[in-house]
């Protein structure tokens, strides 16, 4: 998933907005502007009722972020590095790199986040409860505490990757010490729960609650999406373990210069290896990542009026790593990347290339080896 906006930079931590999350945000307000505080407080002028969505909505959005801040703080304590915080359409998500250390530490993490959530759920149930608010304020501030109650409850269900999957798993591997164990048995136990939200989301569709039943359904399908690409990925980096960056980039990859026209591409480089991508230079430093699709795509009509700058990806967007970094590391941050490669860069200098096809394969032999 790629942030498209980034919004703001809260304790060093860079906060995202993903274009999905618009679509979420859309719906939460139209939902309760048309539908739910015009019932819950009938007599109050529309503007108000889309007033008080629109405020709604943000506190709620705002609550996911300080609920994601309590993972990364709690993660930043333990030595995990964050990478950053995003919202997307289904709420939002923190980044962390590196693997955890300890059942303890993963516990700590995981659980900082629903504490946050139920925090600010009591103390905005208790304010709607018990202090006299005109009507607009009472139905917003009880909807927010309301809805942080039911995420809340919903995200501690044991299912990976939602909190109550993590707590679980922590628990499992502190009860075992065998990572790849417990992630296979958290991983069983996450599918059977997806699979009865899909059931669940069926059998209210087919009773007339399409809407809802929609929802579950789709929920459902994601959780088991995610847990068992969580379950990949953890035992790709137990197989990787003890491995550098350096055991497996391509060293001396095979280069193009930031200056060069497509056509001398295809004709000087192309033409005798062709690969997917190929690592950029300038003045013998790496300045970015050449795709062959956008050669490809190229017109033949163009190739000798447009430089390599204007088509590679340039550096920024394109992950680096240091040669003797952790495999399993370099392979959290390339599965997280739509790029799926990076350039290993030395003092500056290009020293490799490393694609996640290299990790995944390397992590599939010694699987089979084992």
């Amino acid at each position: 998933m790629r942030t498209n906006v980034r919004i703001a930079r809260v304790a060093g931590i860079e906060i995202g907005v993903n274009w999905t999350w618009l679509i979420v945000f859309g719906l939460v307000v139209w939902s309760l502007g048309a539908r739910v505080f015009p019932a819950e407080e009938p007599g109050l002028a529309r503007v108000t009722y889309w007033a008080m969505a629109a405020v709604a909505a943000l506190v709620f959005f705002a609550a996911i972020l300080l609920h994601e801040l309590g993972h990364s703080l709690v993660a930043r304590r333990e030595g995990v590095e964050i990478e950053e915080i995003t919202l997307w359409l289904l709420g939002g998500v923190a980044r962390l790199r590196g693997q955890m250390a300890s059942p303890g530490g993963e516990f700590r993490i995981a659980v900082a986040g629903p504490l946050v959530s139920l925090a600010i759920a009591v103390i905005l149930l208790l304010v709607a409860a018990f202090l006299p608010l005109p009507p607009a304020y009472d139905a917003t501030i009880f909807w927010i505490g309301y809805i942080n109650a039911f995420v809340l409850v919903f995200n501690l269900l044991p299912a990976l990757p939602l909190d109550g999957g993590r707590i679980l798993h922590s628990a499992l591997w502190g009860g075992r010490r065998d990572l790849v164990w417990a992630t296979r048995v958290g991983t069983a136990i996450a599918r059977g729960v997806a699979w009865l939200l899909v059931g669940g989301g069926i059998a209210l569709f087919v009773f007339g609650v399409a809407e809802g039943g929609i929802w579950l359904a789709f929920i459902g399908w994601f959780l088991d999406v995610a847990a068992r690409a969580e379950e990949r990925q953890v035992l790709a980096e137990a197989r990787l373990e003890g491995l550098r960056v350096r055991d497996l980039m391509v060293a001396r990859p095979v280069t193009v210069e930031a200056d060069q026209t497509i056509g001398q591409v295809m004709d000087e480089v192309a033409h005798l290896h062709r690969h997917s991508s190929y690592p950029v230079l300038a003045a013998g430093r790496p300045v970015g990542l050449l795709p062959f699709r956008c050669v490809a795509k190229t017109p033949r009509g163009a190739w000798d009026e447009r430089l390599v700058r204007d088509c590679m990806l340039p550096r920024e967007e394109v992950p680096t790593v240091p040669e003797d970094e952790s495999a399993a590391d370099a392979l959290q941050e390339l599965a997280q990347n739509d790029v799926r490669r990076a350039l290993v860069v030395d003092d500056g200098h290009l020293a490799g290339l490393l694609s996640l096809a290299d990790l995944m394969r390397m992590a599939q032999r010694r699987s089979a080896r084992r």
